[in-house]
């Protein structure tokens, strides 16, 4: 894997409160993400995320899913991963509070209910 940090300059918070909060490490996929004008592919920080990943460290993490009223969401992408090369590092937050108004999409109401240890705020 090919590892090349690009600096965005100021990091986007989705935190409501930056003081209280638990991140997993993960590798986020690059399945199916595509290039922004850039060329760069770019996993929004606040993306919903599943894959299996808490259950077993070497799935990678991918956008959560909804089928027949259930989601498989696991946790909330902590910030911008850059997956331009492939699958990236990433840290994914388990635990906490995230202003809802920061995410790239509102989070399903099936999101919500599978992600018991966050809440999300306005």
């Amino acid at each position: 894997m090919k590892f090349v940090q690009t600096d965005y300059g100021n990091k986007k918070g989705i935190l409501k409160f930056p003081d209280h909060f638990v991140n997993l490490a993960i590798t986020v996929d690059d399945t199916g993400v595509v290039a922004n004008a850039d060329g760069k592919k770019i996993v929004p920080a606040g993306t919903i995320l599943g894959g299996g990943v808490l259950a077993d460290d070497t799935n990678l993490a991918v956008k959560a899913t909804t089928t027949a009223d259930v989601s498989d969401a696991e946790g909330v992408l902590f910030n911008d991963t850059d997956v331009t090369y492939g699958p990236a590092s990433g840290a994914l937050l388990i635990h906490g509070f995230v202003a809802i108004d920061k995410l790239p999409t509102v989070p399903t109401a099936e999101e919500v209910a599978a992600l018991k240890q966050i809440t999300f705020l306005k």
